[in-house]
């Protein structure tokens, strides 16, 4: 029977460990992000604390711990499949798990063998995490280094910074694209804006014969862009449009501002662009942004808007985008692009994956703005949907990481709107339940009955705007 107890034990902290280092790496690996900012907290409660505490009680009173372990696992199994964003064993997922193996192994065997009485539940977790932390600081201040070596040997390098609460994407790719008619230009790949992502980016896959490099620096706390800012030291500098994206990480709108404006901390900063949104004074080489935008017009077939006494055109959709373009377009005049070229380039653009990407298919109009989480962004998007002449169907979360009173504006909005109304998930179901019509609210329950929910209640004929798309464990 110890043998199975041993097993048991082992397997109970694995299966412990596997719950952990998910919600680890869905929060960017910071503990105090799983423990004080989950949306769904009560799952800590459910899948660690209760289970943990079943196991120390029987495994206390009887020999049959391995009973919870099995239900434990199969538990966690279950969750596993619910989830859209599964555990991914990267290096830094793989040396936790190996660690962890080796702290079991090693205080099991120190209580079965010689009685040393001991947590042997807890402790090796506590130790694996504790190890774990070591060893990536060590190695992330290495690949610091290496980053650091390289950016070194590339001194005439134009390195672009941009940050906004808003948009940081969609502006990164329009400069890279617009540039790109007379520069080599490098842009970190998709959303990657962290401190970490961004070294790796330029460890991997910045290439050698870079003129422009365009960097996207997030934040989800103050000093996040510093770091950053600090490190690239851009020569130009963009920051879009400031709002209450993630402020229940910054607690204000004032510290959201005043961490988006660590961009400007650049030693090499030569000029900068900054959305009037910022409040900010302007100074010598910092420009206030926004007012020079006018005479905008979104349709489900393009953008036209007029700046600096110039009409462009770009096959993008919102109105909101105008404003973006017109900071890429500040960028490319900087870097002597001529206005010829310009609008050329706008002319060959193509929008950003998921942020009101349209697509035709079946008969039915497809917009695709499931990466974009703000209001201002969401409210757009049912704006080009109210222009369209057939039935609307909107499939959304709402929005997340924000007060209640932003996804009242968006249920009392989307019940204007929209013909059908799916909400996917929990999070902001009683909002909408309260502000939207009931005959229109559909609930998905679960992303894997997407498909079936679509034939159910689409038709060719129909717009279909899919707003946010928050991963299952928000």
């Amino acid at each position: 029977m110890e043998i199975v107890n041993v097993l048991s034990n082992v397997l109970f902290v694995l299966a412990l460990g596997y719950y952990f280092m998910t919600n680890m790496q869905w929060y960017s690996y910071k503990l105090d992000r799983v423990l004080f900012h989950h949306t769904k907290t009560w799952w800590h409660l459910v899948y660690f604390l209760i289970p943990l505490f079943l196991y120390f009680t029987v495994s206390r009173e009887t020999d049959f711990s391995i009973v919870v372990t099995l239900a434990y696992i199969a538990m966690l199994y279950m969750w596993r499949k619910e989830q859209d964003k599964p555990l991914v064993f990267t290096g830094r997922v793989k040396r936790f798990f190996a660690a962890l193996m080796f702290f079991t192994l090693f205080l099991v065997m120190m209580k079965y063998i010689i009685k040393f009485e001991i947590l042997v539940v807890i402790m090796p977790l506590l130790l694996a995490y504790a190890t774990s932390a070591m060893m990536e600081a060590m190695l992330f201040k290495g690949f610091q280094m290496k980053a650091e070596k390289k950016l070194e040997s590339m001194p005439n390098m134009v390195v672009i910074g941009v940050t906004a609460s808003y948009g940081k994407t969609s502006i990164k790719n329009y400069i890279a694209h617009i540039l790109s008619a007379k520069y080599k230009v490098y842009a970190t790949p998709r959303s990657v804006n962290t401190f970490g992502g961004v070294l790796k980016d330029i460890n991997d896959d910045l290439p050698a014969d870079t003129e422009v490099y365009v960097v996207e620096m997030g934040a989800r706390g103050a000093g996040d862009i510093a770091e950053i800012a600090k490190f690239v030291n851009p020569h130009l500098a963009v920051v879009g449009k400031i709002g209450p994206a993630h402020i229940e990480y910054f607690g204000s709108l004032e510290n959201i501002r005043n961490t988006k404006m660590e961009i400007l901390s650049s030693e090499r900063l030569k000029e900068a662009w900054v959305h009037e949104s910022a409040r900010l004074n302007p100074i010598n080489h910092v420009h206030t942004f926004g007012k020079e935008i006018s005479g905008v017009k979104a349709t489900l077939d393009g953008l036209d808007f007029e700046m600096d006494n110039e009409l462009y055109h770009a096959n993008i959709l919102g109105a909101f985008n105008a404003m973006n373009l017109g900071l890429a377009i500040k960028v490319a005049k900087a870097l002597d692009m001529d206005e010829e070229s310009i609008k050329k380039q706008l002319n060959s653009l193509e929008p950003t994956p998921h942020r009101l990407q349209r697509m035709d298919a079946g008969g039915k109009v497809i917009i695709d703005d499931s990466f974009n989480g703000n209001i201002d962004g969401m409210m757009e998007g049912f704006n080009l949907a109210s222009t369209y002449a057939g039935r609307k169907v909107l499939i959304t979360p709402g929005l997340v990481e924000v007060d209640d009173e932003f996804n009242v504006q968006v249920a009392k909005r989307a019940d204007e709107v929209f013909d059908v109304v799916v909400l996917t998930g929990d999070l902001n179901y009683r909002i909408f339940q309260e502000n939207v019509d009931e005959s229109k609210l559909v609930k998905l329950e679960s992303k894997d009955k997407m498909q079936e929910m679509l034939v159910e209640q689409t038709q060719a004929g129909d717009l279909i705007l899919f707003a946010n798309d928050a991963p299952s464990f928000i």
